[in-house]
């Protein structure tokens, strides 16, 4: 079954400087979370599941590993409408520019976009963490009759000063926007929200950064080239124009725009009861289905814990970390507060001896090392008797093999930290 009335845009962000050197070369969807998953697969499987299964994905950076990531997991049948389908920037005769902001890259690409049937566009955000119903979003927003819906979240007044802040009548239609506002400037803005969010003093309405447009004027704000972002100018200038209507959603939802949010949502998955909940069959993330066999662990002491299929594990202990696909860790080695993104491929025995004779660390962490407060991208060799120890005593500096961020070590992706090393 497919929603044809909706059709779904999930804008892949910009170049994505805040989350480097994860985003060194790949595009923010594109970066693993959960050991298993990545980042575009958080919207896609929360339109799947409310039968939003057209959707395009607007990028222009590093797009090469979210297009084969797409291409390899979202395949609909052959007689379905059914699609998942990337759209980077492109010269046309029209427009010979990049994106220059989220309305531009959907005003780019709107020839491709009305080549399709619907009467209302769901715009999305591609690195953001969340389950939410979007059908109760379009109900509400087709029975209230409104032109723009906008998620929002309730978030205390220290919160607020990070978020566009919408202000809403007793009708929950936006009667005005405020970008970021001062402490100072906070009284007056808070919104009704319900008992459970007045009791933890979360007053005002947060834009989300989610929108539901109706189609027609959809492309009636397209055809002005002056605007170039939807939270900075449309819909600001759409309020007292258009009926702006608020959707109070209440559940966990965190933007993962920086390291310190990504290394937080990611350790955050190995609670007792997460916020973010990767086990409700409901709202399960969909992913690459891949053959890799079960781990193994062995003589591994493991408390809160997340480990993904395919490694290989003889650590002394893991605790409060997530270990991703393929990973390898070697014997007597304590790994803590640590998010291992895994391997994109296995070393076999041949080429694990031949880097010993060599001196070379095998692909993953070696014998005898401590890493905590720490994230290991893809593919990196860490040696034997390495001691990693992030914190915010550590200056943020930026190496070859690593870079630090608010105290988190970041291992690049395919570097090579020698045995013996030491950082703490």
């Amino acid at each position: 079954m497919i929603n044809k009335k909706v059709l779904a845009i999930i804008l892949g962000g910009g170049q994505g400087t805040r989350l480097s050197p994860l985003t060194d070369r790949r595009s923010k969807p594109a970066v693993s979370i959960a050991g298993k998953y990545r980042l575009v697969d958080i919207p896609i499987s929360n339109c799947i599941h409310c039968d939003i299964k057209r959707m395009f994905v607007l990028t222009q950076f590093n797009s090469a590993s979210l297009n084969r990531h797409i291409k390899n997991t979202y395949t609909f049948s052959t007689f379905s409408e059914a699609f998942v389908d990337i759209m980077a920037a492109e010269q046309t005769p029209e427009n010979k520019t990049w994106f220059q902001g989220t309305a531009d890259a959907v005003r780019q690409s709107m020839h491709h976009i009305l080549n399709h049937e619907f009467e209302y566009v769901l715009i999305l955000s591609g690195d953001q963490l969340y389950q939410m119903d979007f059908d109760d979003m379009l109900e509400k927003h087709i029975n209230k009759k409104a032109e723009i819906s906008i998620a929002t979240l309730p978030v205390n007044a220290k919160d607020a000063t990070g978020f566009g802040i919408l202000k809403t009548d007793e009708e929950d239609y936006i009667t005005s926007f405020v970008e970021k506002p001062s402490a100072d400037a906070l009284p007056g803005w808070e919104s009704e929200v319900d008992d459970e969010m007045k009791n933890e003093d979360r007053h005002y309405l947060a834009s989300m950064g989610i929108y539901i447009f109706n189609r027609d004027l959809l492309v009636e704000l397209m055809s002005n080239p002056d605007t170039i972002d939807f939270g900075k100018e449309i819909i600001p200038d759409s309020i007292g124009k258009n009926t702006v209507l608020a959707y109070q959603y209440k559940g966990y939802w965190t933007d993962i725009g920086t390291i310190a949010s990504f290394f937080e949502a990611n350790i955050g998955l190995t609670d007792e009861v997460p916020k973010f909940d990767l086990f409700n069959t409901s709202k399960n993330v969909l992913t690459r289905p891949r053959i890799l066999p079960p781990s193994k662990i062995y003589g591994t002491r493991l408390n809160k814990a997340m480990i993904a299929d395919g490694c290989i594990i003889n650590a002394n202990t893991i605790e409060n970390s997530v270990i991703g696909i393929r990973s390898r860790i070697g014997k007597g080695s304590e790994i803590n507060n640590t998010y291992m993104i895994g391997a994109n491929l296995y070393q076999d025995i041949e080429e694990i001896e031949k880097d010993k004779k060599e001196g070379v660390p095998y692909i993953g962490v070696g014998d005898n090392c401590t890493i905590e407060n720490a994230i290991i991208d893809k593919d990196a060799r860490i040696g034997n008797d390495v001691v990693i120890k992030g914190g915010k005593h550590l200056k943020d500096v930026t190496e070859d093999a690593y870079v630090i961020k608010d105290g988190i070590v970041v291992i690049r992706r395919r570097a090579v930290i020698p045995h013996g090393f030491k950082l703490q």
